[in-house]
C-alpha cells in the first residue's frame, strides 16, 4: 500500500501520467463546434425552413387562382372560411400604410436568423429558428414579386377565423416561432443547446495539498504519516521527537546501562 502511494507521488512530482483507471476524455461527449450535431441541427432549420416556406407558396397561388376576392368558402362550417384578401401591412392586416419599410424590416430579420442559424445547437431552437425563417421569407416574397410592385407588393391572406383577422401560413409559422422561442428562453436554453447556470466548475479542494497525500495531512508530509508530525519522522513516532529516537523508556535503558564510577 505504501509503495502504490509512493509510486503515485513520484508520478505527480516528476510530470509523468498516473496510471489511473481510464475515462472518458475531457470533451468526449461535449459537441464540437461545426461537428455532427451542430450541422444536424442546421439541416433540421433548412428542412423545417423550406418545407414551410413550400407550403405557403403552394397556397397562396392556390387562394389567388381559385378565390374570388368578397366570396367566401366554409372550410370548417363557419369557424374556418377562406377568402382573398391582399394585405399592404404586416401580419394580420396590421400596418398597411407601411409596406416599403415592412419589406426593409423582412430582410433585415432574414438576415439576422440567419446569422443566428450558425451557432443553433437545439432541436426546438432549429424548428423555432426555420419556421420563423419561412414566415418572414413568405411574406417578403410576396412584397418583391406581387403587385402593385417591388418593396410594396400585397401579401396575399386568405384564412379566415370568427373574429379574427384574415391572415395566411407565413403568419401562423410566425406565431408558431414566437412561441416555441418563448418556451426555450423560460426553459433557460440558449440557441447553442447549452442552458443558462451551467458551469464547469468543480468543488473547490485544498489547493496546499501534494497529490498522493492523504485528506488532512500537512504540506510536504509523507504518505502514511500521522497528521501533526513532521516532515521526515518515522510512522509511529511522537510529534517533536527526532528521527532515530526509540520510545520514550529509552533515556531509562541508557541510564541502566552507564557504568558507575
Amino acid at each position: 500500500m505504501q509503495a502504490a502511494r509512493g509510486a503515485s507521488l513520484i508520478s505527480a512530482t516528476d510530470g509523468s501520467t498516473p496510471t489511473d483507471t481510464p475515462g472518458p476524455a475531457d470533451g468526449a461527449d461535449r459537441a464540437v463546434p461545426g461537428g455532427p450535431r451542430p450541422r444536424r441541427r442546421l439541416v433540421l432549420l433548412a428542412l423545417v425552413a423550406a418545407a414551410a416556406y413550400a407550403v405557403d407558396v403552394t397556397t397562396k397561388v392556390a387562394a389567388v387562382a381559385r378565390l374570388e376576392p368578397g366570396s367566401y368558402v366554409e372550410v370548417v362550417g363557419s369557424w374556418l372560411t377562406l377568402t382573398l384578401v391582399r394585405n399592404p401591412g404586416a401580419a394580420f392586416s396590421t400596418g398597411t400604410g407601411f409596406t416599403e419599410v415592412l419589406s426593409v424590416i423582412s430582410i433585415v430579420a432574414t438576415l439576422v436568423v440567419l446569422w443566428v442559424a450558425r451557432r443553433v445547437g437545439s432541436t426546438g431552437w432549429a424548428v423555432g429558428l426555420g419556421l420563423l425563417l419561412a414566415g418572414v421569407l413568405g411574406n417578403l416574397t410576396d412584397r418583391i414579386l406581387r403587385q402593385p410592385g417591388p418593396f410594396q407588393g400585397h401579401v396575399i391572406d386568405f384564412l379566415r377565423l370568427p373574429n379574427w383577422p384574415v391572415f395566411n401560413v407565413a403568419d401562423m409559422c410566425i406565431n408558431a416561432a414566437a412561441a416555441i422561442i418563448l418556451v426555450q428562453a423560460f426553459r433557460g436554453v440558449r440557441v447553442d443547446g447549452t442552458r443558462e447556470g451551467d458551469a464547469d466548475s468543480e468543488p473547490d479542494s485544498e489547493p496546499d495539498s501534494e497529490p498522493g497525500s492523504e485528506p488532512g495531512s500537512e504540506p510536504g508530509s509523507e504518505p502514511g504519516s500521522e497528521p501533526g508530525s513532521e516532515p521526515g519522522s518515522e510512522p509511529g513516532s511522537e510529534p517533536g521527537s527526532e528521527p532515530g529516537d526509540g520510545p520514550a523508556g529509552g533515556d531509562v535503558d541508557r541510564t541502566t546501562r552507564d557504568p558507575r564510577p
